[in-house]
């Protein structure tokens, strides 16, 4: 038997997170200066380089795919067409003026000489003749240039802008769509992170009434912040990067950075409070609640990579960005935390007579006073089916919302007004029919080459599209140089995002192609923005389960490693189900039915593409790993150290509810800071992760969970002995009394 417990050997992970807190806090200046000069270099690096983003989806497999992948026989410029509208009021001079021809052609010839242009078509010449809209006061100019879609910045649209001069000196409205209008329309989020970060000190300010320490955790997370935001502009150089995969790793990069920091924090002041030394405090820091933080960092870029699985490389990148978000908030810290707190010592420690921000996981259960969450913890406990039934109760009509969540296609119609890609599609869509702003690419395939644009098997295929129900226009055919590839841009009657122009991509796809190329050895495929985001939204709707049946799977394994208990992992997994669904039923609500349309600045209903419900149920289910990691660590140290189930709900969220409340409080005013954003995607993500986060962080762990685990009683820490003996032991809870015995030089293990 063993009379003492054994030191922990050199790979146990609470010796292996104490060395590291321990070598950062004895070499704090050395620490804050490599982190400094890592933001420093990479901020550098994306000046010289650029931050790039694109909205080019890809859908390996798909028909719109191998319509973009013929039309590769086309000598098309890297950016393809890109539209600089030209707009004149209605008592203004008409664009077939001589004045007006004379300036709108200095413009094009100022465009050609700028960098990056290869081409600009005007709408007086025969290529561009279909871009001058009957009544004359609206018209394109079609800039082609040497840069992809990702590469093309704002600093390239001001330039084209500047060259547009003499159109606007004539009274010519100037306004860049397409590519141009995304890179123009592109913003800082800097405001919406400065109103978070506001909110945030003013929260941990109430929590530690010390504004040095209120400041701590905003410094960790603003300096990991800056160098995931940059390393992740890089990384769109190499990688199909949307913009918003950083507006949204921004979020969780700022959220889930001062979160960790507050937990650390937390203990840190414990720590001090009971007298022990700075250096030593921060090492046992890190190895008690730094070491949550790294189990709960990867358990939310476990499921982000959960998405990987859909076989997208949307969902990759989408997926990466946040990733790389959170990974280097949990290494700012593990490293740059225990860094500053060693520098700034007993500055941080408690007021004297002030209440902490949470109990002490140290102090024990007979140290717990009955007020707050200890009091709310008893009642609950008390009465678990009252209150397990009224929570469920809450996620009834979120519930049923979401049942009628369906996913479409955003277009240009719902940005926000007064945005560049807003007006350019209105006065498109005003003049020229709204199908304009999405045309369609067909792309046809020949066995034998055809001898010209008059070819039978060119002109058959024209005339079926032209007959189409839904098509407004079809462009003449083109040819490539072999003659085996030709294409035609179809116009549909009707807007990019509306559920008509998706029929007319089924409609063309099952009933016209087919027709006119059965048994002839000819192909035909359906492209174009509208057709790749029908094909990306049905291959997600199949993809669906299976994602979220590998997050949950992910989940599960994760919190059976942590805790060691099928029932833990299994009810934690269901119960995380309720606030995502929540978040679903809000978004449903708000966006897709229009309820909260004028409150945060939409024009009306809004369609919910089909990667923010993937990415939301990934990111928010990490989120939840999180805050039931810090409370289950709780409830099972207690356990461990009594075995009364009930009191150790009890004590686990006495100790945790007002420092995760808290925590949640603070994502929720960053996620919600980010309302401010044009961006309709960027406004779903904050409001369904706000609601999320804010429902899972009070019903949730304040009702759900301790009502289950008091009902389940012994139930939650059943362990198979089979499982028992395969499972690796990781202890992610630990008091203060276990990590203090792992030394700050290595010690002989004693048995007897």
């Amino acid at each position: 038997m063993m009379t003492e417990q054994a030191a922990p050997h050199e790979g146990d992970p609470v010796r292996m997170f104490v060395t590291l807190g321990r070598w950062c806090a004895r070499r704090p200046k050395r620490v804050v200066t490599a982190w400094l000069l890592l933001l420093a270099g990479l901020v550098a690096a994306v000046g010289v380089f650029g931050s790039a983003t694109t909205e080019t989806v890809s859908i390996p497999g798909s028909d719109s795919q191998a319509a973009h992948d013929a039309a590769r026989a086309f000598a098309d410029s890297a950016s393809g067409r890109q539209p600089l509208v030209l707009h004149t009021p209605a008592g203004g001079p008409l664009l077939t003026s001589d004045r007006a021809r004379e300036a709108v052609e200095r413009t094009a010839r100022a465009l050609a000489a700028r960098d990056h242009v290869v081409a600009v078509t005007t709408p007086y010449e025969p290529a561009g003749g279909a871009a001058l809209a009957a009544d004359g006061h609206t018209a394109y100019l079609a800039v082609e240039l040497d840069l992809a879609g990702r590469d093309i910045t704002a600093a390239v649209v001001r330039d084209l802008m500047a060259a547009a001069e003499p159109a606007e000196a004539a009274g010519i409205e100037v306004t860049p769509g397409g590519n141009l209008a995304e890179a123009a329309d592109k913003k800082s989020t800097r405001r919406s992170e400065v109103i978070g970060l506001v909110a945030a000190f003013a929260v941990l300010y109430l929590g530690f009434r010390k504004p040095i320490a209120a400041a701590v955790p905003l410094a960790t997370a603003v300096v990991g912040l800056g160098i995931s935001l940059e390393v992740i502009g890089l990384a769109g150089h190499v990688t199909d990067m949307p913009s918003s995969g950083a507006t949204i790793a921004a979020m969780i990069g700022l959220g889930v950075g001062i979160d960790y920091s507050l937990f650390c924090l937390t203990r840190f002041r414990e720590l001090l409070a009971t007298g022990k030394p700075v250096e030593e405090a921060a090492a046992l820091t890190t190895g008690a609640s730094g070491k949550a933080v790294a189990f709960a960092g990867t358990a939310v870029i476990a499921a982000l990579a959960g998405l990987a699985l859909g076989g997208l490389p949307l969902l990759r990148a989408l997926a990466l960005a946040p990733g790389i978000a959170v990974l280097v908030a949990m290494a700012a810290t593990l490293t740059l935390l225990p860094a500053l707190l060693a520098l700034l010592g007993r500055r941080l420690a408690p007021v004297p007579g002030a209440p902490s921000a949470a109990p002490g996981a140290a102090d024990g259960p007979r140290a717990l006073p009955v007020r707050g969450w200890a009091r709310i913890a008893r009642h609950v406990a008390d009465r678990p089916w009252r209150y397990l039934l009224a929570g469920l109760a809450f996620f009834v009509l979120p519930a049923l919302a979401a049942s009628q969540l369906s996913f479409g296609q955003l277009d240009g119609g719902d940005k926000s007004p007064g945005t560049a890609g807003r007006t350019a599609y209105d006065r498109l869509a005003s003049a020229f029919g709204p199908g304009v702003n999405g045309p369609l690419q067909v792309t046809g395939t020949l066995p034998t080459a055809a001898s010209g644009p008059a070819d039978p098997a060119v002109t058959a295929m024209g005339r079926a599209l032209k007959d189409t129900s839904g098509v407004a226009a079809v462009s003449p055919a083109q040819l490539s140089r072999d003659g085996r590839t030709v294409r035609w841009q179809v116009t549909p009657t009707t807007a990019p995002g509306d559920p008509r122009t998706a029929a007319l991509v089924d409609r063309l796809r099952a009933d016209t192609l087919p027709a006119v190329t059965k048994d002839t050895g000819r192909e035909a495929h359906v492209g174009g923005v509208p057709a790749t985001q029908l094909d990306l939204n049905d291959r997600l709707a199949r993809r669906l389960p299976a994602v979220i049946g590998i997050v949950l799977a992910i989940a599960g394994l994760l919190l059976l490693l942590a805790f060691r208990s099928p029932v833990v992992a299994a009810k934690a997994a269901v119960l995380n189900l309720l606030s995502v669904a929540a978040a679903y039923g809000v978004l449903t609500a708000l966006f897709q039915w229009g309820w909260g349309a004028a409150p945060l600045g939409l024009g009306g209903p809004v369609p919910i593409p089909g990667y923010v419900p993937l990415l939301m149920f990934a990111v928010l289910f990490g989120l939840s790993m999180d805050y039931e990691v810090f409370l289950l660590s709780a409830v099972r140290e207690a356990w461990l150290a009594s075995g009364d189930n009930r009191g150790a709900v009890i004590t686990g969220l006495a100790r945790t509810g007002r420092i995760i409340t808290s925590a949640a409080l603070i994502m929720v005013c960053v996620f919600l800071g980010y309302l401010l954003w044009d961006d309709p995607v960027v406004k779903m993500f904050g409001i369904g992760l706000a609601t999320a986060v804010a429902l899972d962080a009070t019903v949730v762990r304040g009702l759900l969970v301790p009502t289950t685990m008091v009902l389940l009683g012994k139930a939650n820490w059943w362990l198979p002995r089979r499982l028992d003996r395969l499972l690796p032991q990781m202890h992610i809870e630990g008091g203060e009394e276990d990590l203090a015995r792992t030394p700050s030089t290595p010690e002989p293990v004693r048995n007897t």
